[in-house]
């Protein structure tokens, strides 16, 4: 089950979803540096734990690990959605709840994938 993730998690998590390759803990705590105060050991904790509950992949290099994402945002972001709807009562109720908060272009665009997903077509933005 994805959970919502926690302020830290979620920055470490963009500067792991943003970067290109695999990266450091360093790398990462660099990235962070720049818009507060924190320390090195904390960013590592923080990455073994996203590590540990699957959100990221590592690989050693050397003596420290190089981290990616197990996957995308937008894969995560549709599972968290996904246990988002399941945890109320009433599944449809709760998406059309969120529906009714959509702006129009927004829905107009999931119309547009619905429908091509019904068509067997592959849904690109």
């Amino acid at each position: 089950m994805v959970r919502q993730l926690g302020q830290l998690e979620a920055a470490v998590m963009e500067r792991v979803w943003s970067a290109d390759a695999a990266v450091s803990v360093r790398e990462v705590l660099d990235a962070l540096q720049q818009e507060r105060t924190i320390a090195y050991t904390t960013v590592m904790t923080v990455m073994d734990n996203l590590h540990t509950k699957g959100l990221l992949v590592r690989q050693k290099e050397g003596r420290a690990y190089r981290y990616r994402a197990a996957r995308t945002r937008e894969q995560h972001a549709a599972e968290y959605m996904q246990n988002v709807l399941a945890s109320g009562s009433d599944r449809t109720a709760t998406l059309l709840h969120f529906l009714e908060q959509m702006p129009a272009d927004e829905v107009a665009e999931l119309r547009r994938a619905l429908d091509q997903a019904g068509n067997g077509e592959a849904a690109t933005s």
